[in-house]
């Protein structure tokens, strides 16, 4: 999945700043996306709160695009 599951708008801005998803990003965003909840253990600097908060970002970005 990787980053597949995000807009073409949200996949560039990370592909643009990111050189590639983190361990704990890709493990992540799988589960993020079903809509169980998710805990993410990981060691600190590790992308868990943009692993975290960016699919929900991405969710909102494309609802409040839409007419």
């Amino acid at each position: 999945m990787a980053l597949d599951a995000f807009s073409p708008r949200t996949r560039a801005w990370f592909e643009g700043a990111f050189a590639a998803p983190t361990a704990a990003q890709t493990q992540a965003w799988p589960a993020i996306a079903s809509g169980e909840h998710v805990l993410i253990s990981a060691p600190t600097g590790s992308g868990k709160t943009l692993a975290a908060f960016l699919y929900a970002i991405d969710q909102l970005a494309n609802d409040l695009a839409r007419p």
